[in-house]
């Protein structure tokens, strides 16, 4: 069903999306820590800035689950608006 209005009402899966953030933190970590004993500096930098895009990723989804309903609303809210009568 849809209604018109999904951009209004589209929800994101934050929790996802912040396990999501955390495992890619922690292979690009990984990644920078490994190229950068196997003497790959370029390789090394391009991990660590996924790294901080990761974490960065991470707070931002923290903070948006923090803020409550608003950006996460609870099963008891409908994702759309019942269709008009007409």
């Amino acid at each position: 069903m849809r209604t018109g209005n999904e951009p209004v009402t589209a929800r994101s899966p934050l929790r996802l999306r912040l396990w999501l953030s955390v495992w890619g933190l922690i292979w690009a970590a990984g990644g920078a820590a490994l190229f950068s004993l196997g003497e790959r500096p370029g390789w090394a930098a391009a991990c660590a800035v996924v790294a901080v895009l990761a974490a960065v990723d991470s707070l931002v989804d923290v903070h948006h689950i923090r803020q409550g309903p608003h950006y996460q609303p609870g099963r008891d809210v409908p994702p759309y608006e019942p269709p008009h009568v007409r």
